[in-house]
C-alpha cells in the first residue's frame, strides 16, 4: 500500500462533524463512501484525519491520509472525479504523495483554528451568518489579547475541556490573539494555535476570552478558572458556526517518523514540571466517534 495526503475544505453547516456516525451526514462518511467508488476499488479506504471537527465546525486546511494499493496514482483523477459527485460544501483541494512516515494525525506539530465574531460595533453580513457568531457586547481587543497571552505555554487545560475518562488535558498553547479585520463588517478573528486540542477546548477558550474582553469578567476570574483542576461551568462554550480549522503544521519530511513517535507518548502531570512539549493528540482531535459528535 502507498500513502496519500488529502487536503480538504468544507462548510460544516450541514455536516454532523467529521467522524462517521450511523444515519448522519459526516465529512468522513462522504469521503469514505466516494473515494473507493471513483477509484473503482473493491475494498473500503479508511481515512485518518489531523483534527476531528464537530457538527457545524468548518475547515479550510483539514488534512487526512489514505492508504491505496501500490501502483495506483490518484492524482490525475481523484480530485476531479470527487468534484463531480460531492456536494459543493465539501472539496478535496489537493492530493499528494505522502512522505515516508507521514501520519496526518500523529505527524502534526500544531493545529491553527480561527474563531470569527461580530460584536456590537460590527455590521453583520447575513450572507456570512453561518460562519460568524454574533455577541451583544462591544469587545475590547486589548483586554482580550492580554487574557489570551496569559494562557500561553504548557499547562493543564482541564478547565476548558470536556472531561473524558483516562484522557490527558495537558497541551501547549502556542498562539492566542485577536484582531479586527478591515472588512465592511468589522469582523473579529481570534486565532488559537496549539500542538493539540482537547474536546471543546477552542470554543471554551474563546468563551472565556469574550467574557473578559466584554468586561463581564476580569483577569482575576480568568486566572482562577485557569488554575482549576476541573472543567468550569462558568465558561461559556461558544457556538460551532464561528469556528474554522485553518491550517495544520507538519515537520520536514525527514522528521515525520520521529514526530509520530513523540506524539504517541502520553502526557502526565509530571510533564508540567519538566516542561515537556511533546504533543499527545490521541484524545483530542482524534478521539473515537461519539453518537452526538463533539467540537473543539
Amino acid at each position: 500500500m502507498s500513502r496519500w495526503r488529502l487536503d480538504i475544505a468544507y462548510d460544516g453547516t450541514s455536516f454532523s462533524g467529521w467522524a462517521t456516525q450511523p444515519g448522519l451526514r459526516t465529512v468522513q462518511g462522504e469521503l469514505e463512501t466516494w473515494v473507493p467508488r471513483v477509484l473503482r476499488l473493491p475494498d473500503p479506504t479508511p481515512l485518518t484525519v489531523a483534527g476531528r471537527t464537530d457538527a457545524g465546525v468548518h475547515a479550510r486546511g483539514q488534512v487526512a491520509h489514505v492508504d491505496l494499493p501500490d501502483g495506483l496514482d490518484p492524482r490525475p483523477d481523484l480530485g476531479r472525479r470527487l468534484a463531480r459527485v460531492l456536494d459543493p460544501d465539501l472539496v478535496v483541494t489537493d492530493v499528494t504523495a505522502a512522505p515516508q512516515g507521514f501520519d496526518a494525525r500523529f505527524s502534526a506539530l500544531w493545529r491553527r483554528y480561527v474563531y470569527r465574531l461580530w460584536d456590537a460595533t460590527s455590521r453583520p453580513d447575513p450572507l456570512a451568518r453561518h460562519h460568524v457568531t454574533r455577541v451583544r457586547e462591544s469587545l475590547d481587543l486589548t483586554r482580550l489579547d492580554e487574557a489570551g497571552t496569559s494562557l500561553l505555554g504548557l499547562r493543564d487545560f482541564a478547565p476548558f475541556c470536556k472531561w473524558r475518562e483516562g484522557a490527558s488535558t495537558i497541551r501547549t498553547l502556542l498562539d492566542c490573539h485577536a484582531e479586527r479585520l478591515a472588512d465592511h463588517c468589522g469582523t473579529i478573528e481570534i486565532t488559537v494555535r496549539a500542538d493539540a486540542f482537547c474536546h471543546s477546548m477552542v470554543r471554551s477558550l474563546v468563551g472565556a476570552l469574550v467574557a473578559v474582553g466584554s468586561g463581564r469578567r476580569d483577569r482575576a476570574w480568568l486566572d482562577e478558572i485557569a488554575a482549576s483542576p476541573t472543567r468550569s461551568s462558568a465558561v461559556l462554550v461558544m457556538p460551532a458556526r464561528g469556528l474554522t480549522l485553518e491550517e495544520v503544521g507538519y515537520p520536514p519530511p525527514d522528521l515525520m517518523a520521529a514526530r509520530v513517535a513523540e506524539s504517541r507518548a502520553r502526557r502526565t502531570s509530571a510533564d508540567l514540571h519538566r516542561g515537556t512539549t511533546t504533543a499527545d493528540p490521541t484524545d483530542c482531535d482524534c478521539i473515537p466517534p461519539e453518537p452526538t459528535g463533539g467540537p473543539r
